[in-house]
């Protein structure tokens, strides 16, 4: 480690601060035993120690250290033919294909349905063919494949039908597939039961007989697959006729943002199609993809960072608030001037997205504050008629990482029927209480997992609902509240924050969901500036005993326990733990610190 090293062993509070300016304690990320992994890493690879914690502490064995650093896809893709029913899926659409037949894709309204529409519609534009995307409208069609809407693809002559993101507990609207004549052929990822609908095909690597080890794929992942299996029996088939065949590798950045935005784990095959997926996306050969950086002014080589923060966002705001369709149009779009205005209205519905959040956060903050202050809920149950149903989830999300404790946002229409989403913490099943209280009749409707839910609700039950949820979760909830840690690779001081060691770091990424960015403490180092900028972020300089400064930032900030810290203690001695970036507004690369918490190292300790 650079600086002042944290306490060792596993579990043992980082720099003694088990109470931080946000309740938490930091603890040392790495066990005993990533520690001597670490160590062996760095003896035998010779990388820096740092980059060696990094790598252990994300489940890197010191015999794999020099392969993960450099992620291959020849490497870490299966035989597309490992996964269930792939080769009867390859085998119908490549007849499609050879026949000329017209073919429908059905694809979610979100950023992992928008991608694989996209890179499925641009592969069979490749080999001739004309398909057409069909993106449900989230209000009025809802999640998945509808009869209506299957029965207007088969009216506009579609003569095969394959559903990407979406499809595989579609039993009713496959029925009217199946009596229109319409074959269909499943790309999905979602987690399924026993009984699966009849259709040509169905490939899930999360489908219970399915054994490829590939569950931790987004559906967009998936499909690039199946187009590797397709592209080896067109060329088997001969069907390129001396062409060149379509470019798989082209298509790797749209691969790249539908996973890095359906928030799968960034491990093994994922890691690869995002590394070299950011690569392919840096050169800019998707026009739509082009433009729509620009717009969300995305400067330099692309990060994760980027795609999951500033890109997917505006893709989704059409599914949100606008024309579902509109990322996938973007993302398949040739023409320039269209993928500039269709990118440009898309950051027009995103700033809109933020304006109707923005007004939702304040009402739901108000609820949930009255509800702590009244019966503090192991569960927040938040809900108006002036919502908008396709922000209730990022509502949920923002009450849940505020108070501590799963959350929902419940928008009701003028019958009372409500349409909300909810966000669960560490250790508390939200899903399974959901599906529990559907069977109680509490709810018209809900499913979901662990982490996330959705339901349907009448309004007149929110009492009943709020009252089984309590009786529940609270246990669950009473113990994951009381686990507040913050996780710490390493210390470092200012002066080992150095371009260099992002160089190193970066490595070591993408870092996303299942593969956390790296957190570092920096000891006693000196608020020399702090002030308010923007929608509430605080922006910082920080200086290490020999004056070293380093700039930082604590987003949203400026009314939370760390930012009012930074604010008052001007001039004065903080512990820091943050992640480090690369900050290359106006010119020359520098290193910048976001801050996530903040200790007075006179009183760590309760």
């Amino acid at each position: 480690m650079n600086g002042p090293a944290a306490e060792s062993g596993p579990g043992r509070a980082v720099l003694g601060v088990t109470r931080s300016a946000n309740d938490n304690t930091w603890r040392e990320r790495l066990s005993q035993a990533e520690v001597l992994a670490a160590m062996t890493i760095s003896q035998r690879s010779g990388l820096p120690d740092v980059l060696a914690r990094v790598m252990a502490a994300r489940g890197v064995l010191p015999d794999h250290a020099e392969e993960f650093l450099s992620p291959s896809l020849k490497t870490l893709m299966p035989d597309p033919s490992s996964l269930v029913s792939m080769d009867l899926a390859v085998t119908r659409v490549a007849d499609a294909v050879q026949a000329g037949k017209r073919i429908a894709i059905f694809g979610d309204y979100d950023v992992d349905g928008a991608t694989s529409s996209s890179i499925l519609a641009r592969y069979l534009r490749w080999m001739g063919l004309d398909p057409v995307i069909h993106i449900p409208d989230r209000i009025i069609e809802g999640y998945g494949p509808n009869g209506p809407a299957i029965e207007a693809l088969r009216a506009g002559g579609a003569e095969l039908l394959v559903t990407v993101d979406c499809g595989s507990t579609s039993f009713e609207a496959f029925e009217v597939a199946a009596g229109l004549g319409l074959d269909v052929v499943v790309l999905d990822h979602h987690q399924v039961g026993e009984e699966l609908p009849a259709v040509a095909a169905l490939v899930n690597p999360n489908r219970q007989d399915d054994l490829s080890g590939q569950g931790h794929l987004a559906a967009v992942g998936v499909t690039f697959l199946f187009l590797v299996g397709l592209n080896r029996e067109l060329r088997a088939r001969g069907a390129f006729n001396g062409r060149t065949p379509p470019d798989l590798m082209s298509l790797l950045d749209l691969v790249a943002l539908g996973t890095v935005c359906d928030v799968v784990p960034l491990q093994g095959l994922n890691r690869a199609y995002v590394t070299r997926g950011l690569e392919v996306m840096h050169r800019r050969g998707n026009s739509g993809l082009s433009n729509l950086c620009d717009v969300a002014r995305v400067g330099g080589k692309p990060a994760a960072y980027h795609l999951g923060f500033l890109l997917g966002p505006r893709i989704n705001a059409g599914g949100r608030i606008g024309d579902a369709a509109l990322g996938a149009r973007l993302l398949t779009c040739e023409d320039e001037s269209e993928a500039r205005a269709i990118a440009e209205r898309l950051d027009q519905l995103n700033a809109e997205r933020q304006a109707m959040e923005a007004v939702m956060l304040e009402q739901a903050g108000a609820q949930a504050a009255i509800a702590i202050d009244q019966q503090d809920p192991a569960v927040l149950l938040t809900g108006s008629e002036e919502w908008h149903p396709g922000i209730v989830g990022l509502i949920a999300s923002r009450l849940k990482d505020a108070h501590r404790r799963p959350a929902f946002a419940i928008a009701y229409d003028d019958s009372g029927k409500g349409t909300g989403s909810g966000r669960s913490i560490q250790g508390v099943d939200l899903g399974k209480a959901v599906r529990k209280a559907v069977d109680l009749k509490l709810l018209e409707k809900g499913g979901g997992h662990a982490m996330a839910a959705g339901l349907t609700v009448r309004k007149e039950r929110e009492g009943d609902l709020m009252a089984f949820f309590n009786e529940t979760l609270r246990a669950d909830v009473e113990v994951a509240a009381s686990h507040r840690d913050l996780k710490i690779d390493a210390a470092l001081t200012v002066t080992g924050a150095s371009l260099e060691l992002m160089e190193q770091l970066e490595r070591a990424g993408p870092y996303g969901a299942g593969h956390p960015e790296p957190v570092f403490a920096f000891p006693a180092h000196r608020v020399s500036f702090a002030d308010v900028v923007g929608n509430g972020h605080v922006r910082a300089t920080i200086a290490a005993p020999d004056g070293t400064a380093l700039k930082a930032i604590a987003f949203k900030a400026a009314d939370k326990p760390h930012g009012k810290m930074m604010l008052d203690e001007r001039g004065r001695n903080l512990h820091f733990a943050g992640t480090l970036s690369i900050d290359t507004w106006q010119g020359a690369p520098k290193v910048q610190l976001r801050i996530l918490d903040t200790a007075d190292p006179q009183k760590v300790r309760v």
